[in-house]
């Protein structure tokens, strides 16, 4: 009987295999010709014009929401998407869930903390300003943002792709891989903008809501990387196994691409609570502050009248009281 040999598949986009996972490697080889990549630099360019306008006018813009958002939205997202780590995306299914929490849990947390639309809003002409104002109050974007659509959105995302046809589908389609990447971006910052970000969104809910829906988002990611672990059925169906690699096994790598799911969800959010939990402090402040300025002007009011007042009964004529004999 002769043996059939199974074709090895084409790797999104028609690359090669890739040898053995080296870290060495991971960050000297940078590819920027991938839409993703080209966003990016897009995406910097503008953030940093916005602040050298700023700047140049002197206006202040805190070197923090710069540094949130270069480093640790933008360079976050650049450094699962277009260093050596985006060359084992589909052959390790543990490197696409490190980029599937890359690129819908931190880079999203960090882009919302670099509140780029309040740095358009003060850097963009008049004109530019309100049209911008209209879209972010828009019946489309209240609804997209409205945390338990978004939060919805959050939760779903990961289990259709995992668990439909969808998944094995970005494998072999360069352009589908491609836009899965983003959609992961794009609905990370739906979840992230509203609860953290400091632009002026709609929907904005009190911090005690936002933090339970926080919480809540937890037990879904510990369900879905425990599912995950304990599938018996393989991710991309047998995409990983006619690969043929020797130096990995698909069944284990799989089994450490739920626990990073599982583990790494727990930690994204605890931190992110954390975060929410520093920004309620904050706002508490800043508004016992305001409420003592506020009392501090109106006591200093009553002073200025009690004062007023006492000097007009000082410096009032003394009227002779008529005779009455």
């Amino acid at each position: 009987m002769q043996h059939v040999e199974t074709p090895t598949p084409a790797l999104a986009g028609g690359d090669t295999l890739p040898p053995p996972f080296s870290v060495g490697e991971i960050f000297t080889q940078i590819r920027l010709t991938s839409l993703l990549a080209l966003l990016l630099l897009v995406a910097a360019a503008v953030y940093l014009y916005g602040v050298h306008r700023l700047r140049r006018r002197g206006d202040h813009w805190p070197p923090g929401r710069t540094v949130a958002f270069i480093g640790g939205g933008l360079g976050s997202i650049a450094a699962v998407s277009v260093t050596g780590i985006e060359a084992y995306d589909t052959t390790l299914i543990s490197v696409h869930m490190v980029q599937h929490m890359m690129l819908s849990m931190v880079g999203p947390i960090f882009l919302a903390l670099g509140a780029p639309v309040t740095l358009a809003l003060r850097t963009v002409p008049t004109a530019s300003r309100k049209a911008l104002l209209r879209v972010l109050h828009s019946r489309f974007v209240r609804v997209l943002t409205f945390p338990l659509v978004a939060f919805a959105l959050f939760i779903a995302n990961p289990f259709v792709l995992y668990f439909t046809g969808l998944y094995r589908a970005t494998l072999e389609h360069a352009w589908l891989h491609e836009f899965i990447h983003v959609h992961f971006i794009v609905t990370g910052c739906l979840f992230f903008w509203p609860l953290l970000g400091l632009d002026p969104l709609p929907n904005r809910w009190p911090y005690p809501a936002r933090a339970l829906l926080m919480v809540l988002s937890v037990p879904f990611h510990t369900v879905l990387g425990l599912t995950i672990m304990q599938s018996r059925t393989l991710l991309g169906g047998d995409w990983y196994p006619n690969l043929g690699l020797t130096w990995s096994n698909p069944w284990n790598d799989q089994v450490t691409a739920g626990g990073i799911l599982w583990a790494g969800g727990e930690i994204v959010s605890v931190t992110m609570l954390g975060i929410l939990v520093m920004q309620w402090i904050r706002q508490s402040e800043r508004e016992a502050k305001r409420i003592d300025r506020a009392l501090d002007r109106a006591e200093a009011a009553e002073r200025a009248a009690a004062g007023a007042t006492k000097i007009t009964n000082q410096t009032a004529p003394v009227r002779p009281q008529p005779d009455t004999e």
